[in-house]
């Protein structure tokens, strides 16, 4: 048969089902944003992908925050499958993930900085993770720039060299024709005797 219990036990049960029931929930009901790289490194005119995989109880709301130096602006708040809000600085260059995830087209050097997503769940917990980005510009170009220069160079030094030539030989024969001209027409020469 079953033991009488005192109603402190009972008091002492129903605390410790409360305690484990409380920490159970806020275990499974805990925000979790992973992601398996943090800082990134891209060039101008590439893609990025921010990687994260949220979990939460309910649908989050995912708010994606831009910040370098002074300045801080939003980006794009969305909850999957509700709405999406990206701002208008933003709209042609993010795509918006359901995981959280958010993709940033077409990388500008002003990109470079330190972003931040924010979940919140419907009890209205937030949780925040970040991600630096760096911005390379494009070596490719410089040395596109950098060739386009040195033929340009090249072929001004060809010119100015040409020019010279050019010059340098209509004064030898305008220097021959004077020595022409001044030379008698006769063509006697005399002989000196020696």
């Amino acid at each position: 048969m079953w033991p009488a219990l005192k109603h402190s036990d009972v008091q002492d049960v129903s605390l410790f089902l409360s305690i484990t029931f409380y920490v159970w929930h806020i275990a499974v009901g805990a925000i979790s944003i992973e992601s398996p790289q943090k800082s990134l490194t891209r060039s101008v005119q590439d893609h990025v992908f921010f990687s994260v995989d949220v979990t939460c109880l309910g649908i989050p709301t995912i708010q994606w925050t831009f910040m370098s130096g002074v300045v801080s602006r939003g980006i794009g708040i969305w909850k999957p499958g509700v709405f999406t809000n990206v701002t208008v600085d933003y709209r042609d260059r993010v795509h918006t993930y359901s995981n959280g995830s958010m993709g940033l087209a077409n990388l500008r050097l002003q990109d470079a900085g330190y972003y931040v997503v924010t979940v919140t769940d419907a009890s209205g917990s937030s949780k925040d993770a970040g991600f630096v980005l760096k911005v390379n510009e494009i070596l490719y170009e410089d040395l596109h720039y950098l060739s386009v220069s040195i033929v340009v160079l090249g072929v001004l030094a060809g010119i100015l060299l040409l020019s010279m030539w050019l010059t340098e030989k209509a004064y030898r024969h305008l220097k021959a024709q004077r020595r022409k001209q001044q030379m008698p027409e006769n063509d006697e020469t005399e002989l000196q005797h020696l």
